[in-house]
């Protein structure tokens, strides 16, 4: 309202009072946030997901629902995002039961979902196809991509529940038909983390290495029994079937039913209509293994028989058609049995011819062959001499003159007369040394010569109570058979010795012995005594 001032007129403005309420900006926000929760308090919406975010680092979930004329933001809290069966994906068409609130921060409104499930089967077969329709023009079904199954794996991989039936199915049927060694990934294979914790084992299984601590497996089986298509949603997860399509171990589906299909099924190498098939087309029954072999080797000694007969027919047949070896070489042996004795007639005429030839030579030796070479020898050695005697005379007759014109000369004669007694006093000094030193070392020998004689002499050996005994030839006697009765012989004692003769046919008187003793004089009671 104004008015106008009467003194200064000037146009004034008053306060305008009202019975609106006023409020401030979070005051408005937060009655508008009670107003929606009191009103609606927990609603189903049924839309379709946009704009999801995938879980924060928080784990919560953020993304909107629309339909073709609005749209309502929706948050999931981490504990609820946990316990869902079906991620939310883009475009995927929802029932989502929650709370309906405000964000006071901007206010908007939103829902607060505690669940989540799709809106119908239809909904998930149209998602289900669209999925298929984007890896499929990826390529990822090809059946260029597929590997075919080892026929006798060593080592198989089970990639499921650790506890349900279905791992107890594989089990049984792998050990009735060849007992092999089996790894076991344990998985969920229901929930909202079946795609995420299967995909992990299979790349898991991939980067084994042969010979590792775990070893690596040789073939792959995924397995789960039957359900619902929101029960098997899991399987038909993008991660799952691009881990199955990369896989560089063989791999075999068997989720569900043999009516069940999932993505899975079309990215695998074999799929199996239920668990136990799996194990039947990985694993071969060991009998029939057996029975196959017994009947290839069978085949194999038929074969082998007919071979060797046909080789052996062959052979006979090719050695008639051989001539025989008496035949081979007959011409041969005829031509050796010419030559041998042309060789024979040509080694005679050649010794006869040789002995011919030295016999003609023989009669043209002689000593008046050799007469005329050794009288010119004799005449050239004469020659030599007398030319010799002339020339040695001449030299002497020379060395005579020279002799006689030079005059004696002391002085000169003493130089070398010194030098020949110097050299005659050190060869003096160096024998009269060589002989003192060869003495004394001869000396030496002489003693240890000396020590070892007497160490090796007879008389030491009598000094010790021996004696030495010889006959009148002086032949030392070292058996009893060298003496003859009533024979003579010298017996050496260390201090003398006395002559002594063996006698016959008397026993000499003995002194008492041992038994033994008596017993070995009567063996010699016939011999006699040489004392």
């Amino acid at each position: 309202m104004t008015h106008i001032d009467p003194e200064t007129g000037e146009i004034l403005s008053e306060p305008v009072t009202s019975n609106v309420t006023e409020f401030s900006v979070s005051e408005i926000s937060g009655q508008l946030k009670r107003l929606v929760e009191d009103t609606f308090g927990r609603v189903r919406v049924r839309g379709e997901i946009a704009g999801y975010r995938g879980p924060h680092s928080s784990g919560h979930m953020y993304f909107a629902l629309k339909d073709d004329k609005a749209r309502i933001e929706a948050v999931i809290w981490r504990g609820v995002a946990g316990r869902l069966k079906h991620r939310p994906e883009d475009g995927m068409e929802v029932i989502a039961t929650g709370k309906l609130t405000t964000y006071p921060g901007s206010s908007k409104y939103q829902i607060v979902i505690d669940q989540l499930e799709p809106a119908g089967a239809g909904a998930l077969m149209a998602l289900l196809e669209e999925r298929k329709r984007k890896l499929e023009a990826e390529g990822l079904f090809v059946e260029a991509r597929k590997k075919p199954l080892p026929y006798l794996p060593l080592i198989v991989g089970v990639i499921t529940s650790p506890t349900g039936a279905v791992i107890r199915d594989i089990l049984h049927r792998i050990s009735d038909r060849f007992p092999l060694h089996v790894l076991v990934w344990p998985v969920r294979v229901q929930g909202e983390t079946t795609g995420a914790e299967v995909a992990n084992a299979i790349d898991g299984f991939n980067t084994l290495k042969p010979g590792g601590a775990i070893p690596r497996p040789d073939v792959l089986i995924v397995a789960r029994g039957g359900g619902s298509v929101e029960d098997l949603w899991g399987f038909n997860d993008e991660a799952v079937v691009r881990a199955a399509a990369n896989s560089a171990i063989p791999l075999v589906s068997a989720v569900g039913h043999e009516t069940d299909w999932t993505l899975i099924d079309l990215a695998a190498d074999v799929r199996a209509p239920t668990p136990t098939g799996a194990a039947e087309f990985v694993v071969p029954v060991k009998g029939e293994l057996e029975a196959h072999i017994a009947t290839l080797s069978a085949r194999l000694g038929s074969a082998l028989s007919r071979f060797m007969e046909n080789r052996r027919t062959a052979l006979r047949a090719a050695t008639r058609g051989l001539p025989s070896p008496d035949s081979l070489f007959a011409i041969q042996n005829q031509r050796m049995d010419a030559v041998s004795l042309r060789l024979n007639h040509g080694l005679v005429s050649a010794i006869q011819v040789k002995s011919a030839g030295f016999g003609r030579i023989a009669g043209r030796l002689g000593p008046s062959l050799l007469a005329t070479p050794v009288r010119h020898n004799r005449q050239k050695l004469a020659f030599a001499a007398s030319r010799l005697a002339g020339a040695l005379g001449n030299r002497i007759e020379a060395k005579r003159s020279a002799l006689q014109r030079q005059r004696l000369n002391p002085a000169l004669l003493a130089i070398p007369l010194r030098e020949g007694r110097r050299k005659f006093d050190h060869s003096a000094r160096s024998l009269s040394h060589l002989q003192q030193t060869g003495m004394q070392h001869y000396r030496n020998r002489l003693d240890q010569a000396g020590r070892l004689l007497s160490s090796y002499s007879h008389e030491k050996t009598l000094e010790r109570g021996f004696a030495l005994v010889r006959d009148d030839n002086g032949i030392v006697i070292t058996r009893s058979a060298q003496t003859r009765p009533n024979g003579g012989y010298s017996v050496s004692f260390a201090d003398g010795a006395i002559d002594v003769v063996r006698l016959d046919g008397t026993t000499p008187a003995k002194k008492p012995q041992a038994a033994a003793n008596t017993s070995k004089s009567e063996k010699t009671d016939r011999q006699g005594d040489l004392f």
